[in-house]
Parts: C-alpha cells; sequence; structure tokens
C-alpha cells in the first residue's frame, strides 16, 4: 500500500505553484509574462529575446532569476516584487485539501521558489492559511533556487526538519533529485508523469493521494 511507504513520515514539505492549487488555474501564465516584460525592460532587449533568456535561465540555472542573478548581477528584490504582483482571482478554496492536508500527522512546511508574501495570498485564496508550521521562499534559501541541493539543505537546517523522515511534493520532476539524494519520499503532482529513479510516487490529484495516505481523513 501506498499508506506504507509514508508511515515514517513526520515531516512535509509541499511546493507552492502547481502542486497546492492545479495548473487549470494558470497563475504562472501571469508569471511568466511578467518575468518577460521585465526582463526586456532590465536589459534593454525586446520581448522574443527576453522570453528565449527567460526560458533559457529557467532551464540552465532552475529560476530566471537565478540567470539574472549569475549573468546580469541583478537585484532580486525588485524582480520578485514586480513578477508575483498577480491577480489570484481563478483560486478557489479547497475544503477537502484542507482537511487532508490538516490530517496528515507531524509538521507541515510549504517551500517554494517564489516569495513568502506570495505564497501566503495563494493560501488564503485556497483556503490553506494556518495549516503549515512555516511557509520558506527563495530568499530564505539565500536567493538559491530548487533544484539546488544546497538550497534544500539551507531550508531544512534553518528548519530543523530531518529529510530521512521527510516527503516532498513537487509539480518540478527536476525538484525532487535533491530530497530524493537527502532521504525523502518524493511526489511529483502533475498532470504527466516523469519517470525516473528519483521520484517515488507521481499523482494528477495531490487531493485524492492524500486521501490514501490516510483514509480515515477521506
Amino acid at each position: 500500500m501506498v499508506a506504507q511507504s509514508f508511515s515514517h513520515v513526520s515531516a512535509w514539505v509541499f511546493d507552492l505553484d502547481n502542486t497546492l492549487y492545479p495548473p487549470s488555474a494558470r497563475l504562472f501564465d501571469q508569471i511568466e509574462a511578467r518575468m518577460t516584460a521585465w526582463v526586456a525592460e532590465a536589459l534593454k532587449v525586446d520581448r522574443a529575446e527576453a522570453d528565449r533568456l527567460r526560458a533559457q535561465y529557467w532551464a540552465q540555472y532552475g529560476t530566471t532569476l537565478a540567470g539574472l542573478m549569475a549573468e546580469h548581477g541583478i537585484d532580486p528584490a525588485p524582480y520578485l516584487n514586480e513578477v508575483h504582483e498577480i491577480e489570484l482571482h481563478a483560486l478557489q478554496p479547497d475544503p477537502l485539501l484542507a482537511a487532508r492536508i490538516a490530517a496528515l500527522p507531524g509538521r507541515r512546511i510549504v517551500y517554494t521558489n517564489a516569495t513568502v508574501p506570495y505564497a501566503e495570498k495563494v493560501l488564503e485564496a485556497r483556503g490553506l492559511s494556518n495549516l503549515f508550521a512555516a511557509v520558506y521562499g527563495v530568499v530564505e534559501a539565500g536567493f538559491r533556487p530548487k533544484p539546488e541541493r544546497a538550497a534544500f539543505e539551507t531550508i531544512f537546517a534553518r528548519d530543523g526538519l530531518d529529510p530521512a523522515r521527510g516527503a516532498m511534493f513537487e509539480d518540478d520532476a527536476r525538484n525532487l533529485a535533491a530530497p530524493h539524494a537527502m532521504g525523502m519520499q518524493t511526489v511529483h503532482v502533475a498532470p504527466l508523469a516523469a519517470p525516473a529513479s528519483h521520484i517515488h510516487h507521481h499523482t494528477d490529484d495531490l487531493t485524492e493521494f492524500l486521501g490514501r495516505l490516510m483514509p480515515a481523513a477521506a
């Protein structure tokens, strides 16, 4: 049974975007558009080049921000503030997801490559506020992005989290490699599976998957 794989878990780590809300909300479309506009303005390039750089840096560095910092020495604060000023009207509260997260035994945290203020707004819109002991973002990781192992190590040390007793839920398969290597159970939350040795489980429905872990909460 799937639940047996999590019998030792007392630390539950959730990514935010496209994990704690469905990709159909398309929030990242807004974020990517704002990223492209910011890159175009900051680097004085046209929109097509800005979009190319945005995608290239995401692929090469893990986040567009990490590439901008490495390649251009940009100040991350204005960028982070600008790209996360988006509309959240597509999000709806999810009482069943909230109940199943609340039923998980142990400590629950959110760790995102975005910012804490943005994450808190998303959690509120989803009806998931007050379910997590802590929320961490890229600032708390010293601006190191997932998938870098050092980013996870920084956050887990700050939280006092033992990876050997942890589980990581994440939509980006790349971001599960380091948690797997650190001894965590890994769950890929995405419409399509990405078969890889560092992924223990896949689901396209987080609420249903959590219900399988704790049938009594169903």
